[in-house]
């Protein structure tokens, strides 16, 4: 029975991305839409009833489907682990995925290859969905090179733009480079412990005894694992792919950023976090990365005008705010707030795709405003989530991000600091985007004011559903008494999040936490709205907004430093190195044509001559054993 769940768990959207890519065009766009969304909502299904189980029995369930791969001691099986981590991670993937499917039916109904865009978006599903459930590291390797495989796939979706072709290959060559500290972390444990099953390798490092030499392979390995989540996650310095994913389409964005593809980083530290509870020095180095790379994002987001811009650079503030907490150890609280960042940010990316839908494609901010009264659904379900990221009360996300704040406090005070510069900022950003957005009078075209109009029932309803869940959702965790923490107590060894219990700290911290978001949407509100200021075009921006306008430039030194110098050694070896040998070689061939040319000569098909030929060869052997005798 637990097997077949979990086939049916995996394979429906395989199904579903194979029936479209054979059947989906002629089937209607339509259908091929309603097909890949019911194969996600079944998954979504199966996945209520595992969590049902789990919760009730608090067992895992272990599938073992065959094994795979055996060399010398080292064992490898094709498996699914489902526990509570999995299963609370795959409802929000399915859960989540099926609204962003259903949205799609309605957002790419235009586009003449609706059919493959949800074969991708199936296909993206079943890799995730493999990536999280696997039982060892192989398997979640498989899941994680398919979801990097599925983001090119639609990042690049409109690929008649080269900028598009541009930023797809952007985000898989740097994903590949955070894949590559992945694997040789899975190669140094496969050496160290002779396993890559979760359950086996947590047994090993629990039971034995950590010498000098297993410390340090552990802490190697931990570190070239945290690079591969850098990569996928977004972490500095390979998070400037994830920007210039806004390239797809807005469900894209919404399912990428959101609940799925940046959250694999996050699922295989706090997965293997007995791994990494013993390696403090990495857990250290994960804090301060997740910490510099949320302050980093959060100032390019201050200034930046395209509004999917806005929240691809959120996102990268708020994946660092969670590094920072799995590396404080407190991975239920990371896990806290990967959810409630779900919620408010997927109701976010799905309410810009409704305003540029609106606005037939238009990103830029500065030509947007007063869309409040014209599309009242989007803005209120935007106006829930906003306040959810920007932490006030009592929306989900003020109880993840305090929970963030105060266990970086008692971790590490500068940490704390910008954590919370950090999260003042997201609050400023976020009510900049929507006063410039929904506020005062319309800044675009007559013909685009003529045309506004709210979106329709399959765009909404998934906005009022994650709005309603990022209004209520952080009732999963509360202070005190918190669920979530009791639901993922089995999995951890130890941790740093625990129940914070409410004291004098607890509530000052508190209290700052929401004074300073309340700060930034005051200063938004006064700068945007109050004072009615407009960004300046691309051409007047000077001085530190330029700098962040132009995202410190991060991209250019790459450019420079990266980029450029492999090209120029590319085209030295394809014009002199590459051009010496092959000429070198294609002499080699004509010395050996040659020879071959002339040695065929002999070829004359007499009889006679190779009778004469062979007695004279007969005559000099016997000749030369005579001789020697």
């Amino acid at each position: 029975m637990d097997t077949n769940l979990a086939l049916l768990l995996v394979l429906t959207p395989f199904l579903g991305f194979l029936i479209n890519v054979f059947f989906g065009k002629s089937l209607g766009k339509t259908v091929s839409g309603a097909i890949g969304t019911i194969a996600v909502a079944i998954s979504f299904i199966v996945t209520l009833v595992l969590f049902n189980q789990i919760t009730s029995t608090g067992k895992a369930i272990q599938v073992t489907l065959f094994d795979w791969i055996q060399i010398s001691d080292i064992k490898i099986n094709l498996g699914f682990l489902l526990d509570q981590l999995s299963v609370l991670w795959l409802l929000f993937v399915t859960g989540i995925g099926s609204l962003i499917h259903l949205y799609s039916i309605s957002y790419m109904h235009d586009d003449e290859n609706m059919h493959k865009f949800f074969s991708y978006l199936n296909l993206f599903v079943f890799f995730m969905i493999t990536l999280v459930i696997g039982s060892n590291l192989l398997v979640l390797f498989i899941g994680w090179e398919g979801v990097g495989l599925c983001s090119y796939l639609l990042i690049g979706f409109w690929y008649k733009n080269q900028d598009y072709n541009d930023a797809a290959k952007k985000a898989f060559i740097m994903n590949r480079i955070g894949d590559l500290g992945l694997l040789i972390g899975m190669f140094i444990l496969g050496y160290t412990f002779h396993t890559l099953d979760y359950s086996e390798l947590k047994e090993i490092i629990l039971s034995i005894k950590i010498d000098p030499s297993i410390s340090m392979s552990l802490s190697i390995a931990a570190l070239c694992l945290f690079i591969g989540a850098c990569g996928k996650s977004a972490q500095i310095p390979l998070y400037t792919w994830l920007p210039d994913a806004m390239a797809g389409p807005t469900p894209v964005s919404a399912l990428i950023h959101a609940a799925t593809m940046v959250t694999a980083g996050i699922f295989m530290v706090t997965r293997l976090n007995f791994i990494f509870d013993n390696a403090a020095d990495v857990q250290n180095v994960i804090a301060i990365v997740g910490a510099v790379t949320s302050l980093l994002a959060a100032t390019i987001g201050l200034v930046q005008n395209d509004i999917k811009k806005v929240l691809a650079y959120s996102t990268v503030s708020q994946l660092g705010l969670m590094f920072l907490a799995l590396g404080c150890g407190a991975y239920e609280v990371a896990v806290f707030h990967v959810i409630t960042h779900a919620f408010f940010k997927a109701c976010l990316f799905l309410g810009s795709g409704s305003v540029i839908h609106g606005l037939h494609g238009e990103q830029d901010m500065r030509k947007m405003g007063g869309l409040r009264k014209a599309m009242p659904i989007t803005f209120w379900t935007m106006m829930i989530s906003s306040l959810a990221i920007s932490g006030v009360p009592f929306f989900s996300g003020f109880f993840s991000k305090d929970e963030i704040l105060l266990t970086a406090f008692h971790h590490s005070i500068p940490l704390y600091v910008i954590g919370s510069i950090a999260s003042v900022m997201t609050a400023f950003y976020m009510f900049r985007l929507m006063f410039l957005t929904f506020f005062k009078e319309f800044r675009g075209t007559e013909e685009q004011k003529h045309h506004l109009h709210e979106s329709g029932s399959l765009i909404t309803i998934p906005l009022i559903i994650l709005a309603i869940l990022a209004a209520f959702g952080g009732l999963i965790s509360l202070p005190g008494h918190s669920w979530l923490n009791e639901y993922l107590a089995p999995l951890f060894t130890k941790t740093e999040g625990g129940e914070h219990h409410l004291g004098a700290t607890e509530y000052t911290l508190m209290g700052v936490a929401v004074l300073g978001g309340l700060v930034g949407i005051l200063i938004a509100y006064i700068k945007y709205f109050k004072q009615d200021n407009v960004p300046e075009s691309d051409d007047n921006i000077i001085g530190l907004s330029k700098l962040l306008y132009d995202k410190y430039y991060i991209d250019e030194i790459f450019e420079a430093a990266i980029v450029k110098p492999i090209n120029f050694l590319s085209k030295f070896f394809r014009d002199y190195i590459e051009t010496g040998l092959s000429a070198f070689v294609f002499g080699f061939g004509k010395v050996t044509g040659e020879i071959a040319f002339q040695g065929k000569k002999i070829q004359t098909g007499s009889i006679g001559l190779y009778l004469f030929v062979f007695v004279i060869g007969l005559c000099a052997i016997v000749s030369y054993l005579f001789l020697a005798q």
